[in-house]
């Protein structure tokens, strides 16, 4: 459940969380066609910053132009938007949610003179999977729903309608008893989570899919590629397969929301020692210490609230 918060920014000015509304004839809520973000903003000892903020509105408009849609607002702007929702709901730490769709006017598949709208909403959002899976790691189950193939959607684009494949795998998993999924892509690779990048640890080298597979371009993905060869480790972008998967020594998830959890466990089979590994925990403390911590290695990829 979320909590509701002061106010949201919506084409262009800041209403009242509840007065925020959209018409039932909302042409992204019946098709799908939108683009949207998910950015994190933490508090550190000199104040709350937002984590690659540029990045998120620069993928925010790569979505925006591989969907072709034209926003109202620039990057610019849509920046400062971001920063000032937290200011306006008194927010040390939040998640935002940044969003341009198509309003209402004309039905059908083909709108092209529907207005392009814009939001901005931020709430209070602690760990995606909970704190114990941070602590602990999860258990994770091979989805039966595939990943599209980069021929039948765009991979890289963050997309709504895009994400109901994404809903159908949690849903199984979920019902199924575990914790999250994990989508093989079109040709049986692994490809990611439902909302997350994936990676594993064998004999010491890190592994993900490459940019080349069906997985989103993913920030903390990058980032953690980023930290983990600044760490002295091995990191490699290539196919993964099930097998690979289930023996590896360490298995975990990045994204935004996830930000760096643990699997321990996949189609109940241990990963490991079926505990957090040693690599993933300290990529893990790592993370938090640029993000919320004092490492300064990276104030580039701090925007000051």
């Amino acid at each position: 459940m979320v909590d509701k918060a002061n106010t949201i920014w919506l084409d262009g000015e800041f209403v009242p969380w509840d007065a925020a509304n959209v018409h039932v004839l909302t042409h992204s809520l019946h098709y799908g066609l939108g683009a949207f973000e998910g950015i994190r903003a933490y508090k550190r000892q000199n104040g709350t910053h937002v984590f690659r903020l540029r990045e998120h509105i620069d993928r925010l408009f790569d979505t925006c132009k591989l969907t072709l849609l034209a926003p109202r607002f620039t990057k610019e702007q849509m920046i400062e938007v971001c920063c000032e929702t937290l200011r306006r709901n008194g927010m040390e730490e939040g998640y935002l949610r940044p969003m341009i769709f198509m309003g209402e006017g004309a039905m059908g598949i083909y709108a092209p003179n529907n207005p392009v709208r814009a939001l901005v909403v931020a709430w209070k959002w602690g760990a995606y999977l909970g704190e114990e899976a941070l602590k602990q790691g999860i258990r994770a189950k091979l989805s039966s729903f595939a990943r599209h193939h980069i021929n039948v959607s765009l991979a890289k684009a963050k997309m709504m309608g895009q994400y109901t494949n994404s809903v159908l795998a949690k849903r199984e998993a979920k019902f199924g008893g575990y914790d999250e999924a994990i989508l093989l892509d079109a040709n049986g690779y692994v490809s990611e989570g439902s909302g997350e990048n994936i990676f594993i640890v064998k004999r010491g080298v890190l592994q993900t899919p490459d940019l080349s597979s069906s997985i989103l371009e993913g920030i903390t993905r990058d980032t953690v590629i980023t930290l983990a060869r600044e760490m002295g480790l091995a990191v490699e972008e290539t196919r993964i397969t099930r097998d690979q998967l289930w023996l590896a020594d360490e298995v975990f998830f990045t994204g935004t929301a996830a930000e760096i959890t643990p699997v321990r466990e996949i189609d109940n089979r241990p990963i490991g020692e079926g505990t957090v590994g040693p690599i993933t925990r300290r990529i893990q403390e790592r993370f938090f210490d640029v993000v919320r911590g004092g490492d300064t290695a990276h104030v580039e990829w701090l925007t000051k609230v």
